[in-house]
């Protein structure tokens, strides 16, 4: 089960910290599907394929591993844009950890962030920090999956 927070942030400049300092990965996905959500992604040098089930906040998620030929296959069989991104992890407090992802391509200057508890109580009583921007937990606009959509 995956139980996360989404966070819009405007700007890099109102971040307490500087991404760069930080390790980042470069990430490519599409979508064979969204509804419901069946992603192709590299991740760095690693490659997956991703079910997805319904719901916001918390919903199941399974990762299998593919080769980089299975990847290269599958992607070109995505429907919409391809989402290109780099992924910054930050850590937080109580052993939580941030993953900034900036959107390249026609999605910049798009800037999330996510941050994954483990569990439901502890995502629901989270108190984010200003820094973080507007809540876009609810909001499926903010979904990659929805974005991908041309």
């Amino acid at each position: 089960m995956e139980i996360e927070r989404k966070y819009l942030i405007k700007e890099l400049a109102e971040l307490p910290f500087r991404p760069e300092d930080y390790p980042s990965r470069e990430i490519e996905q599409g979508y064979l599907c969204t509804d419901p959500v069946v992603r192709v992604r590299r991740d760095g040098n690693s490659y997956f394929l991703t079910y997805k089930s319904k719901g916001l906040m918390a919903r199941e998620e399974y990762n299998l591993p593919l080769t980089r030929d299975s990847y290269e296959h599958l992607r070109e069989k995505a429907d919409g844009r391809l989402i290109t991104k780099t992924r910054y992890v930050i850590p937080l407090e109580n052993g939580l950890s941030l993953e900034l992802d900036i959107f390249h391509g026609d999605l910049a200057p798009l800037i999330l962030a996510e941050i994954e508890f483990p569990s439901r109580e502890s995502a629901e009583a989270y108190q984010a920090p200003r820094w973080l921007g507007r809540d876009v937990t609810f909001s499926t606009e903010y979904h990659n999956s929805s974005l991908s959509r041309i």
